[in-house]
């Protein structure tokens, strides 16, 4: 197939477009309605595509259309030519105004609660032109296929070493671990020393999906019960905001700490603890022109995470 006779002359990006606009919605009739366009239309565009490229790309079922192998590997590259376009259009607009643009990034609340959250404020101060769209990305494993989808420019948060993902590469930007804390002003805040036995029936307020494991492996390395908790909240917030009531004892992360310790109050234990740790990444897209808002917002996310270092947290 000769580039010239058969796709640069011939294949358009209006046809390539409805053909991923087909492919979402799952019909022709439902992207006609999308594209506000008639459903014939729709329908020589794609017969357009597959004439063009000279196999068919989708099959047609009882429920509705779906992609062929050939049309899944046709869609697959189709993405990254309209998201280079994205990105060429967003870079002619920086050269313009170099101050705005918008950042997407995935982010577990986990991270978003510290890492994140300080490297937007950062971020928003210097470039407040610039836009920030976040993204829950709870499970860091299942949300590697937005990257893949290219509907956020990158994810941040907790990773496995090695780091093994087909078309991913990960920055390792530090290693955390989890820490005893409550309220200065708490019973167990005053204290100058403790032993992790006096917090078995301490109230216990956590995350319980995440840092339920890991505070399990720790007390169960001493050869002790795992506290029974009083309250499993849903978020990270959730439970700095309750932290800072002073009744209960929590676990939280390294950064978490960190960024919220003078802001609600909060101080790390004085109880002999080890927990395992976790490596915390900036995970990308492998030969994905990055945009530069994107660029600069990522060297905000390491100028913010270079201090975080386990005397840093000490001294909270």
């Amino acid at each position: 197939m000769k580039w010239d006779d058969r796709i640069g002359r011939r294949l358009k990006l209006r046809d390539m477009h409805v053909l991923l606009t087909v492919v979402e919605t799952g019909s022709m009739g439902k992207a006609a309605q999308r594209l506000a366009v008639s459903q014939p239309s729709v329908s020589k565009a794609v017969a357009d595509v597959e004439h063009t490229i000279g196999v068919r790309l989708l099959d047609r079922t009882a429920h509705g259309v779906e992609p062929t192998p050939a049309g899944r590997a046709l869609l697959r590259r189709g993405l990254g030519a309209f998201d280079e376009l994205r990105q060429g259009v967003k870079e002619i607009e920086l050269l313009v105004d170099p101050t705005i643009g918008e950042v997407r990034v995935g982010c577990p609340e986990a991270v978003s609660a510290g890492l994140l959250s300080a490297s937007i404020d950062v971020f928003s101060r210097r470039y407040p032109r610039a836009t920030v769209t976040v993204t829950p990305a709870d499970n860091m494993v299942l949300e590697f296929r937005r990257l893949r989808e290219r509907s956020v420019d990158f994810l941040l948060g907790r990773v496995a070493e090695p780091f093994v993902e087909d078309e991913l590469e990960a920055e390792i930007l530090y290693h955390d671990q989890m820490y005893i804390v409550s309220s200065r002003s708490s019973t167990w805040g005053r204290r100058r020393k403790l032993d992790l036995a006096e917090l078995i029936q301490a109230p216990w307020l956590m995350t319980p999906s995440f840092y339920g494991p890991i505070m399990a492996e720790a007390f169960q390395a001493r050869g002790l019960a795992v506290p029974k908790l009083s309250v499993a909240c849903y978020s990270t917030h959730q439970t700095i905001d309750l932290l800072a009531t002073g009744r209960f004892v929590s676990a939280l992360s390294g950064f978490q700490l960190h960024y919220n310790a003078d802001r609600y109050g909060i101080k790390r234990l004085p109880v002999a603890f080890t927990s395992r740790s976790w490596a915390v990444a900036i995970v990308t897209l492998k030969n994905r022109t990055i945009g530069p808002v994107v660029q600069t917002f990522m060297n905000c996310v390491r100028e913010v995470a270079k201090p975080m270092t386990r005397s840093s947290v000490a001294k909270k």
